[in-house]
């Protein structure tokens, strides 16, 4: 079995992109938490509590909810005229 790399272990340039990507990660995350706290229930596809947890998920939580979670106008969503 392969042993996993320690911080010592990785060059310069994986070390930078592991930082970029847990910023990036984080930053999601903060953004998620915000705005599941900021709308209301009535503009959230199901429970509030349920997409704070997914938000958790590494990257993939956050960006499920702003793709998934959410419900657009059709004004927002480009189809009215």
């Amino acid at each position: 079995m392969a042993r996993r790399k320690s911080w010592r272990d990785m060059s310069k340039g994986q070390r930078i992109m592991l930082i970029v990507s847990g910023a990036i990660n984080m930053a999601l995350l903060g953004a998620a938490q915000r705005s599941i706290g900021k709308t209301p229930d009535s503009r959230i596809r199901g429970k509030k509590a349920m997409w704070r947890a997914v938000s958790f998920i590494n990257f993939f939580g956050p960006v499920s909810y702003f793709l998934f979670g959410r419900r657009r106008d059709a004004a927002v969503a480009g189809t009215a005229r």
